[in-house]
């Protein structure tokens, strides 16, 4: 089993950045991909970024292309998402999640409960 705590979520202007964080703890987290997917009202689940277990190797949705980045620090078993030049439709919870496929949406396995991000026009 894998555990996940996500943080750093709150309320931003347009334009502005945060800094997820997403530590993990359980069963060799290290050997995991992990990723961010994010929900916003009445809209499905969607696939936002993901890292490979060593972070040689990343995936981006097109939405945020350019200006997010992911990376992880497996010494501390936490992997962060950068979110540079916000908008409001990056609006929604984001999740982190933890499969064996970085860029497979299917192969997350693990998830956390979530944090809000608001971005204010």
């Amino acid at each position: 089993q894998v555990q996940l705590v996500e943080s750093g979520g709150g309320l931003v202007q347009a334009g502005g950045s945060l800094r997820l964080s997403c530590a993990a703890s359980g069963r060799t987290v290290s050997r995991y991909a992990m990723g961010w997917f994010r929900q916003a009202p009445g809209k499905e689940r969607e696939f936002v970024t993901g890292i490979n277990w060593s972070g040689g190797s990343t995936y981006y949705a097109d939405s945020v292309k350019g200006r997010f980045t992911i990376s992880r620090d497996n010494a501390k078993n936490t992997v962060y998402v950068q979110m540079n030049s916000l908008k409001p439709e990056d609006t929604a919870v984001y999740y982190c999640a933890a499969g064996d496929a970085y860029s497979d949406y299917r192969r997350y396995a693990y998830w956390g409960q979530g944090t809000q991000v608001t971005v204010s026009s």
